[in-house]
């Protein structure tokens, strides 16, 4: 039977734990604040931990500390003879979470999938723009956008998904972050009371956690869902301690009051390995980080001034300086363990003078840039401000003056899509799921441009693959087809590939149940902590 659950208003302030002493808690040290609720609309990892790990569910799944596909929403699935619709047979039983703002009447139907959809493909739905800013930058770059015909109820529990063509990527798309299932009616309560807005600020789901409440830019509060169809879970109270600093996070994780925490600065992690109390997972991460110019400005549209601005960086000296360790240097938009990986792809070769002349070559003097730092850590990025010195120095050396630019997390990935974004900007992927197209199609293809796609980068030759790739099914030529791809890629260097790095994720000894998940998610579902 359910322990009774408990957290009083101080043990959320102070993230102690002792007050919570009648429930079993786990605080996690969230590493930067949410930019909402309602999964879809975004791409970053902070807000997908915060948001459809805890609260949602997919109609499938990536099976924990795997990329294989399990069943969730959808006890089973079939893609028809021609590829050109998907039917899921949903679960029956399914329950809503019930919270202070909202009382379900009714199981998980076919209604919530098809309004969760639709809502991103319909413009005409008034779900379509729902709040300020709202893009669906993954449904659309991922190509479902343009690959969804319509979405039909076969009955209650039955749901197909007609497409325009073959997509081999869908059945690996199907259980990325965005494709959450939201209550439809949560959301037409929502819209007869006027504050449609409500659904990104006050969640509603089938997950193993129920939302409580959440304090800006200091905590989130989470209780498990005694109904959850996944089954009781151990832990009565999962608390998001937003720490930004890394520092603070390992002071937190020693001092007891944070018992996961993620991105440890570098040069900590041997002395966290050296202590008794702590466990450090670690696995090679599935993810590249890089510098995107933005190729629809001048003069970065050319890619002999990207070609020269990529000599002029020292990437030996950024891995060991930034990663110390932890990151290997890298040379092309796939990371080597990905399936796909072209391991035939030249490392970048390091020449200012070379640079210099080429950027003299192409007509370019007295080039004035923006370099954009991330304020967050990342696993592909432990320190964004020190990589952009050191590559503002790089440019110094050979002419180019360089200013770095940085503000608040959602903010920096709001501008720093926007198509006359000046100069370059760092960022970096962990993949969603094992499929090529996950990094090559969201992140360099047309349909991505003004979304993921952050060096606004749209070249036919490479386009034309990618969208070939995503309707062929036979493994050997989509490999061939990604081959060629990353060759293009490299040619035309609308990145500077910076690094592959390890992931490490320290915590207390006692949790126990904890997977590391190839994907970078951090999940808590089956996580128990001593007590």
């Amino acid at each position: 039977m359910k322990r009774t659950k408990l957290f009083t208003t101080t043990a959320m302030l102070t993230f102690g734990l002792a007050a919570a002493a009648q429930a079993s808690t786990l605080v996690y040290c969230l590493e930067g604040s949410p930019e909402g609720f309602d999964p879809a609309p975004y791409t970053a990892g902070t807000t997908f931990d915060a948001s459809s790990r805890a609260i949602y569910n997919r109609l499938i799944d990536f099976a924990p500390g795997s990329t294989d596909t399990v069943a969730s929403l959808a006890e089973s699935w079939e893609v028809a003879e021609d590829g050109l619709s998907i039917t899921f047979h949903l679960r029956p039983g399914v329950k809503f979470q019930t919270t202070s703002y909202f009382t379900p009447t009714r199981d998980l139907n076919a209604d919530d999938v098809i309004f969760s959809f639709e809502r991103q493909l319909d413009q005409s739905s008034p779900w379509y723009a729902y709040a300020p800013g709202i893009a669906w930058e993954y449904f659309d770059s991922t190509g479902m956008a343009s690959g969804i015909a319509s979405i039909e109820r076969v009955d209650d529990l039955t749901v197909r998904f007609n497409l325009t063509r073959p997509d081999v990527t869908l059945l690996s798309t199907f259980p990325m972050d965005f494709a959450s299932i939201m209550s439809k009616e949560y959301a037409d309560q929502l819209e007869a009371a006027g504050t449609m807005e409500q659904l990104n600020t006050h969640p509603v789901g089938t997950g193993p956690f129920t939302f409580l409440d959440y304090q800006q830019d200091a905590v989130i509060r989470y209780e498990s869902f005694d109904d959850y169809w996944g089954g009781d879970q151990p832990i009565d109270n999962l608390v998001m301690a937003i720490t930004v600093d890394p520092g603070v996070r390992q002071q937190k994780l020693l001092a007891g009051e944070c018992d996961i925490i993620p991105y440890p600065n570098p040069s900590d992690i041997a002395s966290l390995q050296a202590n008794p109390d702590l466990n450090v997972m670690q696995q090679e991460g599935f993810n590249v980080g890089y510098l995107a110019y933005n190729t629809q400005m001048p003069p970065f549209d050319n890619p002999e001034v990207r070609r020269a601005l990529n000599m002029a960086i020292n990437q030996d000296a950024i891995i060991e300086a930034v990663f110390q360790g932890t990151g290997r240097a890298a040379n092309a938009p796939l990371p080597p363990t990905s399936w796909a990986y072209n391991a035939d792809l030249p490392a970048h070769v390091y020449d200012p003078e070379a640079a210099r002349a080429a950027l003299a070559a192409a007509g370019v003097s007295d080039l004035h840039m923006n370099i954009w730092a991330m304020p967050v850590q990342r696993p592909y990025n432990p320190n964004a401000r020190r990589m952009a010195e050191m590559i503002q120095a790089d440019f110094a050396a050979v002419g180019v003056t360089a200013d770095i630019v940085s503000m608040e997390w959602g903010e920096y990935l709001a501008q720093s899509k926007a198509i006359d974004r000046d100069g370059a900007v760092l960022l970096g992927w962990t993949g969603d799921n094992a499929d090529p197209d996950n990094f090559l199609g969201v992140l360099l293809s047309c349909d991505g441009v003004e979304s993921n796609n952050r060096a606004q980068w749209c070249y036919e030759p490479f386009d034309t693959l990618i969208q070939q790739a995503r309707v062929t099914a036979d493994p050997a030529q989509r490999l061939e087809l990604y081959r060629q791809a990353q060759e293009i890629f490299a040619d035309q260097a609308p990145w500077f590939t910076v690094a592959n790095s390890i992931v490490s994720l320290p915590m207390r000894n006692t949790v126990t149940g904890y997977i590391q998940d190839p994907l970078g998610m951090h999940r808590f579902l089956g996580v128990s902590v001593a007590e």
